[in-house]
């Protein structure tokens, strides 16, 4: 049993309650997924499976066998950093930077549900194309908390990479 991990195919864990949390930071050593609260309530931990927004801390590792998990060390390829890590450093999204790649990955993931027309709770009309306006991107951002007060430039930086998305 295996999980592909930025590219790579790891082994599953032989405990089969190690979250996937701590997998990823205890035992593989990417301590780019950061522990906040422990309980799926801060979006510190977000990731992305399979492209979707998963809470690390909330999930155990043996549940994504034969998944693939992208976490913000595998955004970053040779050619240089995401257009949303490039995005956040432009606006400014971070402060501390504690909050910011849970950020970075659930706003990736947002932009694929938002793609596939998942309606959020502000959405206005739920048989077309979801319009990712301000108040849409705040709204489905709401599960990742940011104390320092970077809310602005995060959501600057998203608006932007949506943007350069739109126009290529």
């Amino acid at each position: 049993m295996s999980i592909i991990i930025n590219g790579s195919a790891t082994e599953v864990p032989a405990d089969p309650r190690v979250s996937l949390l701590d997998f990823l930071r205890e035992e593989l050593r990417l301590p780019g997924t950061k522990k906040g609260c422990n309980q799926g309530a801060c979006g510190a931990c977000t990731v992305l499976a399979d492209g979707e927004r998963v809470l690390s801390c909330l999930a155990l590792a043996v549940q994504y066998d034969g998944r693939e998990i992208t976490t913000i060390e595998g955004l970053a390829d040779e050619d240089g950093l995401h257009p949303l890590q490039a995005a956040f450093i432009e606006h400014d999204g971070f402060q501390c930077g504690y909050c910011t790649p849970g950020q970075i990955c659930s706003a990736i993931g947002m932009a694929v549900e938002a793609k596939r027309g998942v309606p959020s709770h502000v959405t206005a009309d739920l048989c077309g194309d979801v319009a990712l306006t301000r108040d849409e991107i705040q709204e489905r951002m709401s599960g990742n908390l940011c104390r320092c007060g970077a809310h602005n430039g995060i959501i600057d930086a998203i608006q932007e990479m949506l943007a350069a998305e739109v126009a290529a």
